[in-house]
């Protein structure tokens, strides 16, 4: 029963990414845009909690991913406005991908940081209830986000890399605001890191650190994006 269970996610996941494959290639290039980047974070979401469910520990966390991926697949084929990249370098192609990458990596990261907090939260208020079975213990939860945070950031670090190397005229193309906001949050992710290692920080502490740091990250590339594309009606690229 649980193999066929993977099996048929495999199989789900496949197809997904067979057409938003499909949908980000078409024609040549990459053509981005803000649907199929949440198409994109929802495979991510599903992925991770595909691989998740292994453990039964982390079952109830990865049937919440599961059930917030589902409704990202419908985003591939919604009319929003596309940025079409047929004329970028494949350096800047790869800094698109990583970005995207990184960002699925980090919102998974944020779900398990709610996830610890409402877990944190019942465990502080003594309640006792079958609800109890959905959370992992509160130490394995705090390793995996870390763990999921520690990927998430090195992704991103690498993908502003290249931005900031191979992206020219960031004036021009108003991506000033959407770096700044990058930066930030990239130092803020890295404070969190750092606390961890040197300081041993842990519970509400560090997970909103880590949920303002999503949130910066969040109105950098999704903010900017909004306001770029559909008010603007202006392709980054």
């Amino acid at each position: 029963m649980r193999t066929g269970a993977f099996v048929l996610a495999a199989v789900a996941l496949a197809a997904q990414a067979s057409i938003l494959f499909e949908s980000l290639t078409r024609g040549g290039g990459i053509h981005v845009s803000l649907s199929s980047s949440v198409s994109l974070i929802g495979l991510q979401l599903a992925i991770i909690g595909t691989l998740a469910a292994v453990d039964a520990d982390l079952r109830g966390f990865a049937a919440g991913l599961m059930v917030l991926a589902a409704p990202t697949a419908l985003a591939t084929q919604t009319g929003a406005v596309e940025v079409t990249g047929t004329g970028l370098t494949w350096q800047l192609q790869t800094h698109v991908f990583t970005a995207m990458f990184a960002y699925g990596l980090l919102a998974a990261g944020a779900i398990l940081a709610i996830y610890a907090l409402v877990q944190d939260r019942r465990l502080r208020a003594a309640k006792l209830s079958s609800v109890n079975l959905l959370f992992a213990p509160l130490e394995k939860t705090e390793r995996v986000l870390y763990g999921v945070a520690s990927a998430g950031i090195a992704v991103l670090a690498m993908s502003m890399a290249l931005g900031i190397t191979f992206v020219e005229n960031l004036f021009a193309q108003h991506l000033v605001h959407k770096t700044v906001l990058s930066l930030i949050a990239l130092l803020i992710f890295g404070i969190l890191l750092a606390g961890r290692h040197f300081a041993g920080w842990r519970g509400k502490r560090a997970i909103y650190l880590y949920l303002g740091g999503f949130l910066t990250l969040f109105l950098a590339y999704f903010g900017s994006r909004y306001i770029l594309e559909v008010i603007l009606q202006r392709s980054w690229g």
